[in-house]
């Protein structure tokens, strides 16, 4: 959510940075509704002390047995107009937040400019491309000539982009996912956390979801919806609370499988385990000082590269710019591993810095020299497990169709050096 102080005092600039996001001139109508809800509640708070003062004048009256009926005709019509101007401020009130709630965050100054992902800004990477002397398959064509990744099963129970992992596939999938969460808090400092997979509307909405990506969520009736990402939980974990200075920097980490929609991809990435409706994450969230925020965003981005670079494989780091850049997001890092089989880079890992965009928008605060401040929230992938295993069948595989094991999951394997 935006400072509505920030809009009244820096209109243009606030256009501009909506229009690097994809967004109309909209800061005359904020202002408008703005003014209008503050006259309101400036007229009202006349009318409560008129109110008030005419309460003690009846009750003076009364004490000394004097006549009080016009005093009294005077309340009731006060009653009629406080009533009227308390709707026209909630309806004020809910016009302005029905449009901040849908208008994403500001970009910070060294976020680029751009309009989609074709002007995203390379940032560095690591590791070499592997080299085959054969021409190297797609992960889905590893897993089903082993027999391990099963679509048409899938299809048959769930529909559509999920998939069914057996034997040692499985197998790998869990066996990433500790080595993930093992590094991130035995060396990183993260915290693990088990967290609810169905959250309300209203945890939605602080994290920025709702009301503007609902068709991208599946919701579970009964104010119930299934988490796209463990962000939600863990960021949402201290709403409307005020944090004590000391508990910061708080970093959380939790692996949960995820649900999506995935609503604006029909046709993108049909084959294979690339975009499903239901994958796993381990996902990396952070709580700071405002001061803090922009270098724990360089840590965190570190954090999950550390994932890639024990796997050993090869990645880029971007930096996205405004126009393909998430909601809730001022500035984010992508990183895209190499993937052999398909010949390109794919994301395995978003991290971004929010601001105090989803602390505004959950109320959580924290407390520093007597004074409660909102928190900067920070997120990121670390990593996604499907395309991590994704990333290892593809850059692992041998010519005969076996897969090797990475020498820091060997230990889940019995030492095992092949997959298959």
């Amino acid at each position: 959510m935006h400072n509505i102080n920030y809009i009244r005092d820096n209109p243009v600039e606030f256009d501009n940075f909506m229009k690097s996001r994809g967004e109309n001139s909209i800061s005359q109508k904020i202002i408008d509704i703005d003014k209008e809800k503050r006259e309101a509640q400036t007229a009202l708070q006349n009318l409560l002390a008129d109110r008030n003062q005419l309460s003690k004048t009846i009750g003076k009256l009364k004490s000394e047995k004097k006549e009080a009926t016009n005093e009294m005709a005077q309340v009731d019509d006060l009653k009629n107009k406080i009533n009227a101007l308390k709707e026209l401020e909630t309806l004020k009130n809910d016009e302005l937040n029905a449009i901040l709630s849908r208008l994403p965050n500001i970009p910070d100054s060294s976020t680029p400019i751009g309009a989609n992902e074709e002007e995203n800004v390379f940032y560095r990477d690591w590791g070499e491309k592997p080299s085959f002397d054969f021409d190297p398959k797609q992960h889905f064509e590893i897993g089903e000539n082993a027999n391990l990744m099963n679509f048409e099963t899938a299809t048959k129970l769930s529909g559509s982009r999920f998939v069914i992992l057996k034997g040692n596939l499985s197998k790998l999938e869990r066996a990433i996912a500790n080595f993930m969460i093992e590094k991130h808090t035995s060396i990183n400092g993260y915290v693990e956390m088990h967290v609810p997979y169905l959250v309300k509307a209203n945890t939605l909405y602080g994290t920025g979801q709702l009301p503007k990506f609902a068709d991208d969520l599946f919701t579970a009736g009964d104010d119930h919806w299934l988490i796209p990402t463990a962000e939600i939980p863990l960021t949402a974990l201290h709403s409307n609370e005020i944090l004590n200075i000391n508990q910061l920097p708080m970093r959380v980490t939790s692996y949960t499988p995820c649900f999506r929609s995935e609503a604006g991809a029909a046709g993108k990435d049909t084959r294979g385990m690339l975009r499903q409706h239901q994958f796993t994450k381990v996902e990396l969230v952070s709580l700071v000082e405002p001061e803090h925020s922009k270098d724990e965003l360089e840590r965190m981005l570190s954090c999950a590269e550390g994932i890639l670079k024990d796997l050993n494989l090869h990645y880029r780091v971007m930096t996205l710019c405004t126009g393909d850049m998430g909601f809730n997001a001022n500035k984010t890092y992508d990183i895209e591993v190499w993937l052999p089989g398909e010949n390109k880079y794919r994301e395995i890992s978003s991290c971004s810095n929010c601001g105090d965009f989803q602390a505004r928008r959950m109320n959580t605060r924290y407390k520093k020299d007597d004074k409660n401040t909102h928190i900067h929230t920070l997120n990121g992938s670390g990593l996604a497990v499907g395309r991590t295993l994704i990333a290892i069948l593809e850059n692992y595989q041998t010519a005969d169709g076996n897969v090797k094991i990475p020498d820091v999951l060997k230990k889940y394997f019995d030492n095992s050096d092949t997959l298959f």
